[in-house]
């Protein structure tokens, strides 16, 4: 459904990624790893057409992402994104944010986005918030309507950029939990995360960053519990100590 090929992204002189090749198929779980500064929040802004890159290609479903093309709006929508801020509109209701995409970004009935962004909030256990707004909401609420908004578009597939670093620690679980929920739909998912015992449950496969490149990638069992590279032996040593 997605794929990276050779990729290559600076800003000014800094090079973020170089030589990023990824490929994500229908209904595949991906989590992305790796120290801060790594690149993992650039390859999804880069798939998902939020920036441009300057070598190399990026496609969804056939289509190549071109931030300059006419139709990156309508590729946008098939590619949810949720972020590490919630960035939910404070004066707009919890249903409200829901419907946003729907209603003005498709032109959907209003009645019909409404009944949707219910059943999504529900769905996301938030179905006596609907009125609320977000100032009234804990962190891990309002990231269960920013994932509720995403899957309100419809998506073939969502990015998740460390949809938990944001929040208390107390509060993950239930972020996670939605998030499982959908990998086992059969949602196409790639997941920036520090959160390993997620990625060792619910990835189909597992990618460590490192200096803008993907150093080493397979199966998050092999991945998390027998790393060949040091540089991912060092890092998930830091990581599970910490």
């Amino acid at each position: 459904m997605i794929i990276v090929d050779n990729v290559h992204k600076s800003f000014g002189a800094t090079k973020v990624l170089e030589g990023v090749s990824l490929e994500v198929q229908s209904g595949e779980v991906v989590c992305l790893i790796g120290p801060s500064g790594s690149g993992k929040s650039t390859v999804l802004r880069c798939v998902n057409g939020l920036e441009s890159y300057d070598e190399g290609e990026i496609a969804i479903n056939g289509r190549r992402v071109d931030v300059k093309s006419a139709d990156i709006h309508e590729l946008r929508t098939r590619v949810g994104m949720v972020f590490q801020r919630f960035n939910l509109f404070p004066h707009r209701s919890v249903v409200e944010n829901v419907m946003e995409g729907p209603v003005y970004v498709k032109g959907e009935p209003r009645d019909a986005a409404h009944r949707h962004a219910v059943e999504l909030l529900e769905k996301v256990g938030l179905g006596d918030k609907i009125d609320a707004y977000p100032q009234q909401l804990s962190g891990g609420q309002q990231q269960r309507v920013a994932i509720a908004r995403a899957l309100a578009m419809r998506p073939e597939a969502i990015l998740f950029d460390e949809p938990t670093s944001a929040l208390d620690p107390e509060l993950v679980g239930d972020v996670l939990a939605v998030m499982r929920a959908l990998a086992d739909e059969g949602m196409t998912m790639v997941v920036v995360t520090h959160e390993m015992s997620f990625a060792k449950e619910v990835a189909d496969r597992v990618c460590f960053l490192y200096g803008g490149q993907i150093v080493e990638e397979g199966s998050a069992e092999r991945v998390l519990s027998n790393p060949q590279n040091e540089r991912t032996q060092d890092f998930l040593r830091r990581v599970l100590n910490h």
